[in-house]
Protein backbone atom coordinates (compact mmCIF):
# COMPACT_ATOMS: atom_id res chain seq x y z
CA UNK A 1 0.00 0.00 0.00
CA UNK A 2 1.50 3.35 -1.06
CA UNK A 3 1.87 6.20 1.45
CA UNK A 4 -0.87 8.81 1.55
CA UNK A 5 -0.43 12.55 1.05
CA UNK A 6 -1.92 15.15 3.38
CA UNK A 7 0.37 18.11 2.80
CA UNK A 8 0.95 17.79 -0.94
CA UNK A 9 -1.78 18.75 -3.40
CA UNK A 10 -1.78 18.90 -7.20
CA UNK A 11 1.02 21.48 -7.21
CA UNK A 12 3.17 20.91 -4.16
CA UNK A 13 2.29 22.19 -0.69
CA UNK A 14 0.16 25.32 -0.56
CA UNK A 15 -1.73 27.29 2.06
CA UNK A 16 -2.10 30.57 3.92
CA UNK A 17 1.31 31.82 5.00
CA UNK A 18 2.28 31.28 8.65
CA UNK A 19 -0.59 28.84 9.23
CA UNK A 20 -0.61 25.08 8.78
CA UNK A 21 0.66 23.73 6.43
CA UNK A 22 2.58 26.78 5.22
CA UNK A 23 4.67 27.34 8.33
CA UNK A 24 8.39 27.64 8.99
CA UNK A 25 8.23 24.43 11.01
CA UNK A 26 6.84 22.42 8.10
CA UNK A 27 9.26 24.05 5.67
CA UNK A 28 12.14 23.03 7.96
CA UNK A 29 10.92 19.43 8.12
CA UNK A 30 10.37 19.38 4.37
CA UNK A 31 13.95 20.52 3.78
CA UNK A 32 15.26 17.84 6.14
CA UNK A 33 13.16 15.02 4.66
CA UNK A 34 13.66 15.91 0.99
CA UNK A 35 17.34 16.54 1.61
CA UNK A 36 17.82 13.13 3.19
CA UNK A 37 15.77 11.34 0.53
CA UNK A 38 17.74 12.88 -2.31
CA UNK A 39 21.16 12.38 -0.73
CA UNK A 40 22.31 9.55 -2.94
CA UNK A 41 26.00 8.88 -3.40
CA UNK A 42 29.21 10.38 -2.02
CA UNK A 43 29.21 13.66 -3.99
CA UNK A 44 28.42 17.07 -2.50
CA UNK A 45 24.66 17.33 -2.85
CA UNK A 46 23.07 20.54 -4.04
CA UNK A 47 19.59 22.13 -4.04
CA UNK A 48 18.50 25.23 -5.97
CA UNK A 49 15.90 27.42 -4.25
CA UNK A 50 13.94 30.16 -6.01
CA UNK A 51 10.87 32.14 -5.06
CA UNK A 52 8.36 34.70 -6.23
CA UNK A 53 7.92 38.13 -4.63
CA UNK A 54 5.58 37.33 -1.72
CA UNK A 55 6.41 38.77 1.67
CA UNK A 56 6.13 35.30 3.19
CA UNK A 57 9.04 34.13 1.04
CA UNK A 58 11.22 35.65 3.77
CA UNK A 59 9.60 33.22 6.21
CA UNK A 60 9.68 30.05 4.13
CA UNK A 61 13.06 30.41 2.41
CA UNK A 62 15.32 30.46 5.50
CA UNK A 63 13.40 27.56 7.06
CA UNK A 64 13.96 25.47 3.94
CA UNK A 65 17.62 26.47 3.88
CA UNK A 66 18.04 25.34 7.48
CA UNK A 67 16.42 22.01 6.68
CA UNK A 68 18.55 21.29 3.63
CA UNK A 69 21.77 22.47 5.28
CA UNK A 70 20.95 20.26 8.26
CA UNK A 71 20.51 17.32 5.92
CA UNK A 72 23.98 17.99 4.51
CA UNK A 73 22.97 19.67 1.26
CA UNK A 74 24.56 22.78 -0.22
CA UNK A 75 21.99 25.45 -1.12
CA UNK A 76 22.10 27.80 -4.09
CA UNK A 77 19.72 30.74 -3.61
CA UNK A 78 18.60 32.49 -6.80
CA UNK A 79 15.95 34.92 -5.51
CA UNK A 80 12.80 35.84 -7.46
CA UNK A 81 12.71 33.89 -10.72
CA UNK A 82 9.96 32.08 -12.69
CA UNK A 83 9.17 28.47 -11.85
CA UNK A 84 10.51 27.23 -15.22
CA UNK A 85 13.82 28.95 -14.44
CA UNK A 86 14.18 26.84 -11.31
CA UNK A 87 13.49 23.67 -13.27
CA UNK A 88 16.07 24.71 -15.89
CA UNK A 89 18.71 25.66 -13.32
CA UNK A 90 18.24 22.40 -11.43
CA UNK A 91 19.23 20.48 -14.56
CA UNK A 92 21.88 22.95 -15.68
CA UNK A 93 23.67 22.94 -12.31
CA UNK A 94 23.29 19.17 -11.99
CA UNK A 95 21.56 19.75 -8.68
CA UNK A 96 19.86 16.97 -6.77
CA UNK A 97 16.73 19.02 -6.12
CA UNK A 98 15.03 22.23 -7.16
CA UNK A 99 12.58 24.18 -4.99
CA UNK A 100 10.20 26.97 -5.98
CA UNK A 101 8.52 28.98 -3.22
CA UNK A 102 5.32 30.30 -4.77
CA UNK A 103 1.55 30.05 -4.69
CA UNK A 104 1.40 30.84 -8.40
CA UNK A 105 -1.79 32.78 -9.19
CA UNK A 106 -3.10 32.86 -5.60
CA UNK A 107 -3.26 36.11 -3.59
CA UNK A 108 -0.24 37.23 -1.56
CA UNK A 109 -1.58 35.77 1.69
CA UNK A 110 -0.92 32.27 0.33
CA UNK A 111 2.37 30.62 -0.43
CA UNK A 112 3.52 27.22 -1.62
CA UNK A 113 6.50 24.94 -2.14
CA UNK A 114 7.07 23.00 -5.37
CA UNK A 115 9.83 20.41 -5.71
CA UNK A 116 11.73 19.37 -8.82
CA UNK A 117 13.90 16.30 -9.20
CA UNK A 118 17.41 16.36 -10.73
CA UNK A 119 15.85 15.94 -14.19
CA UNK A 120 13.92 19.20 -13.78
CA UNK A 121 10.53 17.51 -13.59
CA UNK A 122 8.10 17.86 -10.69
CA UNK A 123 8.22 14.96 -8.28
CA UNK A 124 5.77 12.11 -8.64
CA UNK A 125 2.86 11.61 -6.26
CA UNK A 126 4.65 8.56 -4.84
CA UNK A 127 7.86 10.49 -4.11
CA UNK A 128 5.92 13.33 -2.48
CA UNK A 129 4.12 10.77 -0.32
CA UNK A 130 7.48 9.29 0.68
CA UNK A 131 8.77 12.73 1.69
CA UNK A 132 5.61 13.36 3.67
CA UNK A 133 5.98 10.07 5.52
CA UNK A 134 9.57 10.99 6.41
CA UNK A 135 8.44 14.39 7.69
CA UNK A 136 6.14 12.65 10.13
CA UNK A 137 8.97 10.50 11.51
CA UNK A 138 11.86 11.29 13.82
CA UNK A 139 14.76 12.38 11.59
CA UNK A 140 17.05 13.64 14.33
CA UNK A 141 19.33 10.61 14.20
CA UNK A 142 19.73 10.85 10.44
CA UNK A 143 20.73 14.49 10.05
CA UNK A 144 24.26 15.53 9.09
CA UNK A 145 27.09 15.59 11.59
CA UNK A 146 28.52 19.08 12.24
CA UNK A 147 31.40 18.54 9.83
CA UNK A 148 28.97 17.41 7.08
CA UNK A 149 26.57 20.37 7.25
CA UNK A 150 25.81 22.08 3.94
CA UNK A 151 26.54 25.66 2.95
CA UNK A 152 24.23 28.31 1.52
CA UNK A 153 25.39 30.72 -1.21
CA UNK A 154 23.63 33.17 -3.48
CA UNK A 155 23.86 32.68 -7.25
CA UNK A 156 24.33 36.06 -8.92
CA UNK A 157 23.98 35.08 -12.60
CA UNK A 158 20.81 32.95 -12.34
CA UNK A 159 18.55 35.53 -14.03
CA UNK A 160 20.94 35.93 -16.92
CA UNK A 161 21.07 32.19 -17.47
CA UNK A 162 17.28 31.99 -17.72
CA UNK A 163 17.10 35.02 -20.02
CA UNK A 164 19.51 33.37 -22.47
CA UNK A 165 17.67 30.07 -22.22
CA UNK A 166 14.33 31.72 -23.02
CA UNK A 167 15.78 33.68 -25.94
CA UNK A 168 17.23 30.45 -27.37
CA UNK A 169 13.68 29.15 -27.84
CA UNK A 170 12.96 31.95 -30.34
CA UNK A 171 13.84 31.03 -33.96
CA UNK A 172 17.25 32.20 -35.12
CA UNK A 173 17.04 34.94 -37.71
CA UNK A 174 13.77 36.37 -36.38
CA UNK A 175 13.43 39.54 -34.33
CA UNK A 176 10.63 41.46 -32.69
CA UNK A 177 11.56 44.80 -34.25
CA UNK A 178 8.50 46.93 -34.94
CA UNK A 179 6.25 45.13 -32.45
CA UNK A 180 4.84 46.99 -29.47
CA UNK A 181 4.13 44.55 -26.65
CA UNK A 182 2.45 45.05 -23.29
CA UNK A 183 3.74 42.57 -20.70
CA UNK A 184 2.01 42.27 -17.33
CA UNK A 185 4.28 40.49 -14.86
CA UNK A 186 1.71 40.45 -12.00
CA UNK A 187 4.31 42.04 -9.67
CA UNK A 188 5.65 38.50 -9.56
CA UNK A 189 8.67 36.37 -10.28
CA UNK A 190 9.19 37.50 -13.90
CA UNK A 191 9.12 41.22 -13.21
CA UNK A 192 12.72 41.64 -14.37
CA UNK A 193 13.38 38.80 -16.79
CA UNK A 194 10.27 38.94 -19.02
CA UNK A 195 10.61 42.59 -20.13
CA UNK A 196 14.35 42.04 -20.62
CA UNK A 197 13.87 39.07 -22.96
CA UNK A 198 11.33 40.91 -25.11
CA UNK A 199 13.48 44.07 -25.27
CA UNK A 200 16.64 42.16 -26.16
CA UNK A 201 14.77 40.50 -29.04
CA UNK A 202 13.88 43.93 -30.41
CA UNK A 203 10.37 44.70 -29.19
CA UNK A 204 9.10 47.99 -27.86
CA UNK A 205 8.07 46.89 -24.38
CA UNK A 206 5.41 48.43 -22.16
CA UNK A 207 5.86 46.80 -18.76
CA UNK A 208 3.18 46.73 -16.07
CA UNK A 209 3.07 44.75 -12.83
CA UNK A 210 6.81 45.20 -12.35
CA UNK A 211 6.94 46.94 -8.95
CA UNK A 212 6.55 44.17 -6.36
CA UNK A 213 6.24 45.22 -2.73
CA UNK A 214 5.59 41.81 -1.19
CA UNK A 215 1.81 42.14 -1.01
CA UNK A 216 0.70 43.26 -4.49
CA UNK A 217 1.44 40.05 -6.40
CA UNK A 218 -1.54 39.11 -8.62
CA UNK A 219 -3.50 42.02 -7.17
CA UNK A 220 -5.62 43.48 -9.97
CA UNK A 221 -3.12 42.34 -12.58
CA UNK A 222 -1.54 39.32 -14.24
CA UNK A 223 -3.15 36.34 -15.92
CA UNK A 224 -5.98 36.11 -13.38
CA UNK A 225 -7.06 39.72 -14.10
CA UNK A 226 -6.29 40.03 -17.83
CA UNK A 227 -8.58 43.05 -18.21
CA UNK A 228 -5.73 45.22 -16.90
CA UNK A 229 -3.45 44.06 -19.70
CA UNK A 230 -6.21 44.38 -22.30
CA UNK A 231 -6.86 47.96 -21.28
CA UNK A 232 -3.18 48.85 -21.63
CA UNK A 233 -3.03 47.21 -25.07
CA UNK A 234 -5.88 49.40 -26.28
CA UNK A 235 -4.51 52.52 -24.57
CA UNK A 236 -1.06 52.18 -26.13
CA UNK A 237 -2.17 50.81 -29.48
CA UNK A 238 0.01 47.75 -28.87
CA UNK A 239 0.26 44.77 -31.19
CA UNK A 240 -0.07 42.23 -28.41
CA UNK A 241 -0.47 41.83 -24.67
CA UNK A 242 1.08 39.15 -22.49
CA UNK A 243 -0.11 38.49 -18.94
CA UNK A 244 1.86 36.17 -16.68
CA UNK A 245 0.93 34.90 -13.23
CA UNK A 246 2.88 35.17 -9.99
CA UNK A 247 5.46 32.52 -10.86
CA UNK A 248 5.25 33.02 -14.65
CA UNK A 249 4.42 29.44 -15.54
CA UNK A 250 1.16 30.46 -17.21
CA UNK A 251 0.23 32.95 -19.91
CA UNK A 252 -2.90 34.72 -21.09
CA UNK A 253 -2.70 36.81 -24.27
CA UNK A 254 -4.55 39.83 -25.61
CA UNK A 255 -4.71 40.59 -29.32
CA UNK A 256 -4.35 44.15 -30.62
CA UNK A 257 -8.08 44.76 -30.10
CA UNK A 258 -7.97 43.79 -26.44
CA UNK A 259 -9.62 40.40 -26.96
CA UNK A 260 -8.48 37.51 -24.74
CA UNK A 261 -6.60 34.54 -26.15
CA UNK A 262 -6.59 31.71 -23.60
CA UNK A 263 -4.46 28.59 -23.24
CA UNK A 264 -6.66 26.51 -25.54
CA UNK A 265 -6.22 28.99 -28.38
CA UNK A 266 -2.46 29.07 -27.77
CA UNK A 267 -2.31 25.27 -27.87
CA UNK A 268 -4.27 25.23 -31.12
CA UNK A 269 -2.07 27.89 -32.70
CA UNK A 270 1.22 26.26 -31.72
CA UNK A 271 -0.05 22.80 -32.69
CA UNK A 272 -0.99 24.10 -36.15
CA UNK A 273 2.36 25.83 -36.61
CA UNK A 274 4.43 22.91 -35.38
CA UNK A 275 2.40 20.37 -37.32
CA UNK A 276 2.89 22.28 -40.57
CA UNK A 277 6.64 22.53 -39.97
CA UNK A 278 6.99 18.88 -38.97
CA UNK A 279 7.97 19.69 -35.38
CA UNK A 280 4.89 18.32 -33.59
CA UNK A 281 5.51 14.99 -31.90
CA UNK A 282 3.03 12.41 -30.69
CA UNK A 283 0.42 13.15 -33.33
CA UNK A 284 -1.40 15.70 -31.25
CA UNK A 285 -1.62 17.66 -28.02
CA UNK A 286 -2.03 16.79 -24.34
CA UNK A 287 -4.48 18.92 -22.37
CA UNK A 288 -6.74 18.51 -19.36
CA UNK A 289 -10.42 17.76 -18.96
CA UNK A 290 -10.99 21.52 -18.78
CA UNK A 291 -9.98 22.26 -22.37
CA UNK A 292 -12.75 23.39 -24.70
CA UNK A 293 -14.44 20.99 -27.12
CA UNK A 294 -13.64 23.53 -29.82
CA UNK A 295 -9.94 22.71 -29.46
CA UNK A 296 -10.65 18.99 -29.70
CA UNK A 297 -12.71 19.45 -32.88
CA UNK A 298 -10.08 21.76 -34.41
CA UNK A 299 -7.30 19.24 -33.85
CA UNK A 300 -9.42 16.36 -35.09
CA UNK A 301 -10.10 18.26 -38.30
CA UNK A 302 -6.35 18.40 -38.90
CA UNK A 303 -5.82 14.73 -38.17
CA UNK A 304 -4.44 15.41 -34.68
CA UNK A 305 -5.55 14.01 -31.36
CA UNK A 306 -6.32 15.71 -28.05
CA UNK A 307 -5.30 13.53 -25.13
CA UNK A 308 -6.95 14.64 -21.88
CA UNK A 309 -5.63 14.29 -18.33
CA UNK A 310 -6.93 15.34 -14.95
CA UNK A 311 -6.33 18.96 -13.98
CA UNK A 312 -2.75 19.92 -13.17
CA UNK A 313 0.19 20.60 -15.44
CA UNK A 314 2.15 17.80 -13.73
CA UNK A 315 -0.33 15.26 -15.12
CA UNK A 316 -0.08 16.84 -18.55
CA UNK A 317 3.71 16.47 -18.39
CA UNK A 318 3.47 12.86 -17.22
CA UNK A 319 1.28 12.00 -20.22
CA UNK A 320 3.58 13.87 -22.60
CA UNK A 321 6.62 11.97 -21.33
CA UNK A 322 4.87 8.61 -21.38
CA UNK A 323 3.55 8.90 -24.95
CA UNK A 324 6.10 11.07 -26.71
CA UNK A 325 4.23 14.37 -27.05
CA UNK A 326 6.15 17.66 -27.11
CA UNK A 327 3.19 20.04 -26.71
CA UNK A 328 0.66 20.16 -23.92
CA UNK A 329 -0.99 22.51 -21.50
CA UNK A 330 -4.06 23.85 -19.80
CA UNK A 331 -6.81 26.27 -20.71
CA UNK A 332 -5.61 28.46 -17.84
CA UNK A 333 -2.42 29.20 -19.77
CA UNK A 334 0.07 26.57 -18.62
CA UNK A 335 1.79 25.70 -21.89
CA UNK A 336 4.41 22.96 -21.74
CA UNK A 337 6.90 22.86 -24.62
CA UNK A 338 9.15 19.91 -23.87
CA UNK A 339 11.61 20.90 -26.62
CA UNK A 340 12.55 23.81 -24.35
CA UNK A 341 11.67 22.89 -20.78
CA UNK A 342 10.17 20.47 -18.31
CA UNK A 343 7.28 22.54 -16.98
CA UNK A 344 4.90 25.30 -18.02
CA UNK A 345 6.68 28.47 -19.17
CA UNK A 346 4.58 31.55 -19.93
CA UNK A 347 7.45 33.50 -21.48
CA UNK A 348 8.64 30.73 -23.79
CA UNK A 349 5.05 30.06 -24.86
CA UNK A 350 4.69 33.77 -25.68
CA UNK A 351 7.79 33.60 -27.85
CA UNK A 352 6.26 30.76 -29.89
CA UNK A 353 3.21 32.91 -30.56
CA UNK A 354 5.39 35.90 -31.40
CA UNK A 355 7.41 33.80 -33.85
CA UNK A 356 4.20 33.02 -35.77
CA UNK A 357 3.22 36.70 -35.73
CA UNK A 358 6.59 37.71 -37.16
CA UNK A 359 6.63 34.96 -39.78
CA UNK A 360 3.11 35.68 -41.03
CA UNK A 361 3.21 39.46 -40.69
CA UNK A 362 -0.46 39.55 -39.77
CA UNK A 363 -2.20 41.06 -36.72
CA UNK A 364 -2.68 38.96 -33.62
CA UNK A 365 -6.47 39.01 -33.98
CA UNK A 366 -6.13 37.16 -37.29
CA UNK A 367 -3.32 34.80 -36.34
CA UNK A 368 -4.96 33.65 -33.09
CA UNK A 369 -8.39 33.04 -34.64
CA UNK A 370 -7.66 29.33 -35.05
CA UNK A 371 -11.01 27.84 -33.97
CA UNK A 372 -14.39 28.77 -32.53
CA UNK A 373 -14.75 27.93 -28.86
CA UNK A 374 -17.97 26.36 -27.63
CA UNK A 375 -19.86 28.34 -24.99
CA UNK A 376 -18.34 27.43 -21.64
CA UNK A 377 -18.88 28.53 -18.05
CA UNK A 378 -16.72 27.85 -15.01
CA UNK A 379 -17.80 28.78 -11.52
CA UNK A 380 -16.37 27.96 -8.10
CA UNK A 381 -18.19 27.32 -4.82
CA UNK A 382 -16.28 27.44 -1.54
CA UNK A 383 -17.17 24.86 1.11
CA UNK A 384 -16.21 23.69 4.59
CA UNK A 385 -16.34 20.20 6.03
CA UNK A 386 -17.15 17.15 3.91
CA UNK A 387 -17.46 17.45 0.16
CA UNK A 388 -20.97 18.59 -0.84
CA UNK A 389 -20.67 16.40 -3.94
CA UNK A 390 -21.73 13.47 -1.73
CA UNK A 391 -25.16 14.99 -1.03
CA UNK A 392 -28.06 13.18 -2.77
CA UNK A 393 -29.55 16.48 -3.99
CA UNK A 394 -26.25 17.41 -5.66
CA UNK A 395 -25.89 13.97 -7.24
CA UNK A 396 -29.42 14.23 -8.66
CA UNK A 397 -28.77 17.72 -10.09
CA UNK A 398 -25.56 16.51 -11.73
CA UNK A 399 -27.33 13.53 -13.33
CA UNK A 400 -30.04 15.83 -14.70
CA UNK A 401 -27.50 18.26 -16.17
CA UNK A 402 -25.52 15.43 -17.79
CA UNK A 403 -28.66 14.13 -19.45
CA UNK A 404 -29.44 17.58 -20.88
CA UNK A 405 -25.93 17.92 -22.36
CA UNK A 406 -25.64 14.37 -23.66
CA UNK A 407 -24.15 14.39 -27.16
CA UNK A 408 -23.89 18.19 -27.41
CA UNK A 409 -21.58 19.24 -24.60
CA UNK A 410 -19.75 18.33 -21.40
CA UNK A 411 -20.15 18.70 -17.66
CA UNK A 412 -17.16 18.64 -15.32
CA UNK A 413 -17.41 19.00 -11.56
CA UNK A 414 -14.33 18.58 -9.40
CA UNK A 415 -12.82 19.56 -6.10
CA UNK A 416 -9.81 21.87 -6.36
CA UNK A 417 -6.50 20.34 -5.44
CA UNK A 418 -5.18 23.55 -3.88
CA UNK A 419 -8.11 25.12 -1.98
CA UNK A 420 -11.50 24.10 -0.48
CA UNK A 421 -13.68 24.88 -3.49
CA UNK A 422 -15.79 22.89 -5.93
CA UNK A 423 -15.32 23.91 -9.56
CA UNK A 424 -18.34 23.54 -11.82
CA UNK A 425 -17.77 23.67 -15.58
CA UNK A 426 -20.22 23.11 -18.41
CA UNK A 427 -19.98 23.65 -22.14
CA UNK A 428 -22.48 23.18 -24.93
CA UNK A 429 -23.90 24.62 -28.10
CA UNK A 430 -25.93 27.38 -26.43
CA UNK A 431 -24.60 29.87 -23.86
CA UNK A 432 -27.93 30.38 -22.10
CA UNK A 433 -28.32 26.70 -21.37
CA UNK A 434 -24.74 26.44 -20.13
CA UNK A 435 -25.20 29.41 -17.79
CA UNK A 436 -28.45 28.05 -16.37
CA UNK A 437 -26.98 24.62 -15.71
CA UNK A 438 -23.88 25.98 -13.95
CA UNK A 439 -25.88 28.42 -11.82
CA UNK A 440 -28.35 25.69 -10.83
CA UNK A 441 -25.61 23.26 -9.86
CA UNK A 442 -23.78 25.89 -7.84
CA UNK A 443 -26.97 26.69 -5.93
CA UNK A 444 -27.47 22.99 -5.11
CA UNK A 445 -23.87 22.75 -3.89
CA UNK A 446 -24.28 25.87 -1.72
CA UNK A 447 -27.52 24.47 -0.26
CA UNK A 448 -25.81 21.19 0.60
CA UNK A 449 -22.92 23.06 2.25
CA UNK A 450 -25.29 25.15 4.37
CA UNK A 451 -27.34 22.12 5.38
CA UNK A 452 -24.22 20.32 6.58
CA UNK A 453 -23.14 23.40 8.53
CA UNK A 454 -26.59 23.62 10.19
CA UNK A 455 -26.47 19.92 11.08
CA UNK A 456 -23.05 20.35 12.66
Amino acid sequence: MSPTRRLFGTDGIRGTANTDPMTAEIALKLGQAAGLLFTRGAHRHRVVIGKDTRLSGYLIEPALVAGFVGAGMDVRLVGPLPTPAIAMLTRSLRADLGVMISASHNPFEDNGIKLFGPDGYKLSDATEAEIEAMMASDLSGRLAAPVRLGRATRMEDAAGRYIESAKASFPRGLRLDGLKIVVDCAHGAAYRVAPTVLWELGAEVISIGVAPDGVNINNGCGSTVPATMCGEVRRHGADLGLALDGDADRLIVSDEKGAIVDGDKLLGLIAKSWSESGRLQGGGVVATVMSNLGLERFLSGRGLTLERTKVGDRYVVEKMRADGFNLGGEQSGHIVLSDYGTTGDGLVAALQLLAVLVEQGRPASTVTRVFQTLPQRLKSVRFTGASPLLAPSVKAAIAEAEALLAGTGRLLIRASGTEPVIRVMAEGEEQGQVDRLVDHLCERIKDATEQEADAA
